[in-house]
């Protein structure tokens, strides 16, 4: 639908294109068929009438004939009626007839008793088939309708989905281009405040309290930087590798070591080999979100425990909770369970977007002021 360099469409607009082909299909589908079940209906009833009084034409011409070769001692003579037949009833065989108008065996049948018995009939029986063979034709012209104004509808829908897809595919790219600006930027001053800090120690001339406070900025602004790069709409694809998620997660703990230290929090862990295949920056994202989380919303002087096993992960803090009314919304992006805290409210949405894509359930359980447990499963 769009030029060559515009044919891959990113998830949101993937979202917004299959959103809007849904509903626009969908009710032109159930406008299409309204339509045609309402002409087909009319037409119909239409034809039912038509028949209807046609039938009962031919049986008043009929009887009129009897009547009026009765009252004239003429000879009866009958009219040939093109797609109709009709039989005309003596009185001592009427028995099996009822005066009345119905269908049988793929005819439309009029039994009419205008005759009143002259000649000696009683009823005149009237038959067509008429109507059948005109209800079948009508069915193909609705059907064939319906058919071609389905086609032209899906024409006006291209049309349209470019219309449409065209400034939303433009907007995403300016925020796209917007994303990897600011982590461009956000990259340039982590590096270079990283590298600075590492000479700094190594020379052991500083003040060492300033330092580990840089370092914490450093790691807080790198995580931000990382969560920023993951939102971006069109993520390049990575390929998956055999790591161990033991390995990775003990990094992840060194990495927050001084922000711990400040806090004066204790982590508790217990740590099983587990190999699992995902792309490293991943995992890395994932466990530093939740540890990240924990840590934020942990009081000084409390524990943070993590527990990785063949089949789950799980890591418990001693924080403040999250009201139980807000643990449906907590993997929303942009919601934050606490306002204790700073952050963007991104964390547990990656970590639920992570999970989601490798098949990882997510259970959470938080008491308010107790603290929160956050348990992954892994499938098998």
């Amino acid at each position: 639908m769009y030029e060559a360099k515009d044919t891959n469409l990113n998830d949101l607009e993937k979202k917004s294109f299959y959103s809007f082909v849904s509903l626009y299909l969908f009710s032109s589908f159930l406008f299409v068929i309204f339509t045609g079940y309402w002409y087909y209906n009319a037409q119909k009833n239409s034809l039912e009438n038509e028949t209807y009084y046609k039938l009962n034409h031919i049986a008043d011409k009929l009887s009129g004939l009897i009547i009026n070769a009765q009252m004239k001692a003429k000879v009866l003579q009958l009219p040939n009626e093109k797609e109709f037949e009709y039989t005309l009833i003596p009185t001592d065989e009427a028995t099996d007839y009822k005066r009345g108008y119905f269908e049988k065996n793929g005819y439309k049948i009029l039994v009419s008793d205008a005759p009143q018995e002259h000649l000696n009939i009683e009823y005149v029986v009237v038959k067509t088939n008429l109507y059948f063979k005109k209800l079948h034709a009508l069915k193909i012209l609705v059907l064939s309708s319906m058919s071609i104004g389905f086609f032209f509808i899906i024409i006006i829908f291209i049309i349209l989905a470019k219309l449409f897809m065209k400034p939303i595919h433009k907007r995403i790219e300016m925020i796209e281009s917007f994303i990897q600006d600011v982590s461009h930027e956000l990259n340039t001053p982590v590096t270079a405040l990283g590298m600075s800090t590492s000479r700094a120690i190594q020379k052991g001339v500083y003040d060492k309290k300033i330092l580990t406070n840089i370092s914490i900025s450093i790691k807080q602004l790198e995580g931000i930087s990382k969560s920023l790069a993951f939102l971006n709409f069109k993520q390049k694809t990575q390929e998956k590798k055999e790591v161990n998620l033991k390995n990775i997660l003990i990094s992840t703990v060194q990495y927050y070591t001084e922000l711990t230290q400040a806090k004066k929090i204790d982590i508790q862990m217990h740590l099983e080999d587990v190999p699992f295949r995902i792309v490293p920056s991943r995992a890395e994202l994932l466990f530093s979100n939740l540890l990240s989380n924990a840590i934020k919303y942990s009081m000084p002087h409390s524990s943070i425990t993590i527990q990785l096993k063949k089949d789950s992960f799980t890591i418990e803090d001693e924080g403040v909770g999250i009201a139980k009314n807000k643990l449906d919304e907590i993997f929303k992006i942009y919601t934050r369970a606490s306002d204790i805290a700073g952050g963007f409210g991104v964390g547990l949405s990656i970590v639920k977007q992570i999970c989601d894509e490798y098949d990882i359930d997510v259970l959470v359980d938080s008491k308010l002021g107790e603290g929160t447990k956050f348990i992954l499963r892994f499938k098998k």
